[in-house]
């Protein structure tokens, strides 16, 4: 028997005052586009913004739908943007925030798993990393590398050849 570990490090701070200031903005940038999100149901207001490779930023936010759970998140409503605005492009970063409608919204939250895998063949696609940026509407802060992290043994295109 071989035994595993799968672990990965992320980045804490205190506010999005501690963020170089490139980072801090597209979080702002994140926190802002949350009033944009179509959240009737949940109430649970997701803004996503991404600086590309070539410098463009392009934003997401989540988009629910009566036909519960056709919706889709800000996560892969910002990447189909973004592919395509503009093709071929990797995502450089990706900051997430949320406004939750029915209490605080102060902690960082993390992609969904639908989500993970979608940024995780994403990141495959363009053969770079995106970073994550994750935080509230204030608070704590994370920063996590490489979005694949989330995601251990993911299902890829790999095995489906």
């Amino acid at each position: 028997m071989e035994k595993h570990v799968h672990q990965f490090s992320y980045e804490v701070y205190d506010s999005a005052e501690a963020l170089a200031l490139a980072d801090a903005e597209l979080l702002k940038k994140a926190r802002l586009v949350t009033s944009d999100a179509y959240a009737p149901y949940s109430r649970f207001r997701v803004g996503a913004a991404a600086r590309l490779e070539n410098g463009q930023v392009v934003t997401g936010t989540n988009q629910e739908n009566a036909s519960f759970p056709a919706g889709i998140c800000a996560e892969r409503v910002l990447m189909s943007a973004a592919s395509s605005f503009y093709p071929g492009i990797p995502i450089d970063t990706l900051a997430i925030s949320y406004f939750n409608e029915q209490g605080p919204s102060e902690n960082p939250i993390s992609p969904c798993g639908i989500c993970r895998q979608s940024l995780q063949e994403f990141e495959q696609r363009a053969g770079r990393p995106i970073r994550l940026i994750l935080g509230g509407q204030q608070g704590t802060v994370y920063i996590i590398p490489q979005a694949s992290s989330l995601l251990p043994l993911a299902f890829t295109a790999d095995e489906l050849e």
